[in-house]
């Protein structure tokens, strides 16, 4: 039995309630501060300035219950659109609309929602409920329509509690039709991890971590008061990897199905996960797969190519908790776009994508059979995929390409290509993100505040249009959080890459700028499915 957290219950009964609730919460004649309606004029207004084809893509997706097949004979049940995860793939070019009719056939009246991620969009379709729209309830559909002038790599997912963390989402491409890469061919290049329909339900992980490390079971071994109160704090365990997370990711972890034999209660909590890339603990939940293009290593998807080709590789990290190292072995990566945006050219052997950010690199094909593997952080197992060329064995499911430990790039030491670095402009206004919480409660928040869906217009960080707006994100807790702007790109610091999803590392402090273009409400949030929906959002809201 699935079970439904308390948003999913206020959703759905918001979505049964009309537009009225969204009319009362942020309506143009709302009480101070007046906000901007997420369908109101200004929107309008700015919908219609977009550079528009007039052509117009129709299509119908249809969230309901899969048995989904990893590969190598493993199947999990989970959600899906149209019975396959990753979805099918949307390819459209700048400036193209896109009307997609979302059909809700989830079970036990269980509410949802598309959220376009990375996209630009006018507010009303940015799918996010209870902000800027209801939930679409079980049986019913809603039609998301929308300009797409930005060309780059995107995808979609839901926006209601842990629903990301199921098979609920799929790339959306957008074509430049003036395309100035030069490359034979593509792949797209989906990351994720997997737990749904194996080892129990995201809704059951997210109920046992938002327990936190207060309310876990210690059995009687020792005083949980020496944890951290904003990490994990048990490091290995006395020395014990208690990850859960084999090398392989060929089966579930044995201690998946129940507790430990210290007595602790931890189906799903993840520990002594660790990295240095990421500023230490890597992450919360046990995932039993690592899957590429929603395969497991045992039986990878396959690219099949020529020698001496071309190919751009369009990566996506679809995870829930989870970044991954990434690398082709016997290839060097070279970046051209991070979050759809260009860059200045840079190669490397390896790159980390943290959740709900998205690289685009370009590699020319050796001959051969190569790995491409997407080493999960921290964690003792790894996604797989195979570029095949010519003839040859194909590599073991666990094997580590020496690229994985070469020139690691991340995303600070990256330039915005010409013409999509902001220009110089004073800075009209500044908000400190404090990004807060910890694992001993679970009380993950920003500027102390864990987001309250029942008053989704409450404390804003407001802004005005035209705006040249900085966010400060402070990072005071003991984890890293993928932070992400809906509706906008910011640029990292003065002269960083143009993105909308950034890693914030522990104890750090990272500032991004975006020109406030875009009106509407908009949710900035820690794209970490669990983080998120324990209350680390906040929403930046356009005053009328």
């Amino acid at each position: 039995m699935n079970s439904l957290n308390r948003r999913s219950v206020l959703l759905a009964g918001l979505g049964a309630a009309g537009t009225g609730v969204l009319a009362a919460c942020s309506g143009d004649s709302s009480t101070s501060p007046s906000l901007v309606n997420p369908s109101g004029s200004q929107v309008t207004r700015t919908e219609k300035q977009r550079a528009g084809t007039g052509k117009v893509h129709r299509l119908d997706l249809t969230a309901a219950p899969a048995v989904l097949d990893l590969g190598g004979g493993t199947t999990a049940r989970s959600w899906a659109f149209s019975g396959q995860a990753p979805g099918k793939e949307i390819r459209v070019s700048a400036g193209d609309t896109l009307a997609a009719e979302l059909s809700n056939q989830l079970p036990d009246r269980t509410p949802t929602s598309i959220h376009w991620h990375g996209l630009a969009l006018r507010s009303d379709m940015d799918g996010v409920p209870p902000v800027t729209q209801t939930a679409v309830r079980a049986g019913a559909t809603f039609t998301y329509r929308f300009i797409a002038d930005a060309p780059g790599t995107y995808f979609f997912h839901p926006h209601v509690g842990v629903q990301l963390d199921r098979g609920l989402y799929a790339p959306l491409i957008v074509e430049d039709p003036r395309e100035p890469l030069s490359y034979d061919d593509e792949w797209v290049v989906v990351l994720d991890d997997w737990l749904d329909g194996v080892t129990g339900t995201p809704d059951e992980a997210f109920a046992e971590v938002r327990r936190g490390m207060g309310g876990m079971d210690m059995g009687g071994s020792g005083d949980s008061s020496g944890s951290s109160s904003s990490g994990h704090g048990m490091g290995h365990m006395g020395g014990r990897d208690m990850s859960g997370e084999g090398a392989d990711a060929a089966s579930p972890s044995p201690s998946a199905s129940g507790s430990s034999d210290d007595g602790m209660s931890m189906k799903f909590m993840l520990m002594g996960a660790e990295s240095d890339l990421l500023g230490g603990d890597a992450g919360d939940v046990k995932y039993p797969y690592h899957l590429i293009n929603g395969r497991v290593p045992a039986a990878p998807d396959v690219y099949t190519g020529k020698p001496g080709r071309r190919v751009r590789l369009r990566i996506i990290n679809a995870g829930g908790d989870t970044a991954y190292r990434v690398a082709l072995g016997g290839h060097k990566l070279t970046i051209t776009h991070t979050d759809g945006f260009p860059v200045e050219h840079q190669q490397v052997d390896a790159l980390l994508i943290g959740m709900g950010e998205r690289y685009d690199v370009l590699v020319t094909l050796d001959d051969g059979v190569f790995p491409l593997v997407a080493l999960a952080e921290g964690r003792n197992a790894a996604g797989m995929a195979l570029v095949r060329t010519g003839s040859g064995r194909a590599p073991k499911p666990t094997e580590r390409p020496a690229e994985l430990d070469g020139t690691i790039l991340t995303a600070a030491q990256l330039r915005p290509a010409d013409g999509v670095r902001l220009d110089a402009k004073k800075t009209d206004r500044v908000h400190r993100v404090e990004l807060t919480g910890g694992m001993d409660k679970y009380d993950w928040a920003v500027n102390g505040k864990r987001y309250d869906m029942t008053d989704p217009t409450a404390n804003p960080l407001l802004v005005e249009e035209g705006e040249r707006v900085r966010l400060d994100f402070v990072n005071t807790t003991d984890m890293w959080h993928p932070m992400h702007l809906h509706g906008h790109t910011y640029q990292l610091g003065g002269n960083g890459p143009r993105k909308d999803t950034t890693i914030v590392l522990p104890k750090k402090t990272v500032s991004v700028v975006f020109d406030a273009d875009n009106p509407g409400q908009w949710m900035l949030h820690c794209h970490n499915a669990y983080h998120g929906e324990a209350g680390m959002m906040a929403l930046v809201a356009y005053r009328a």
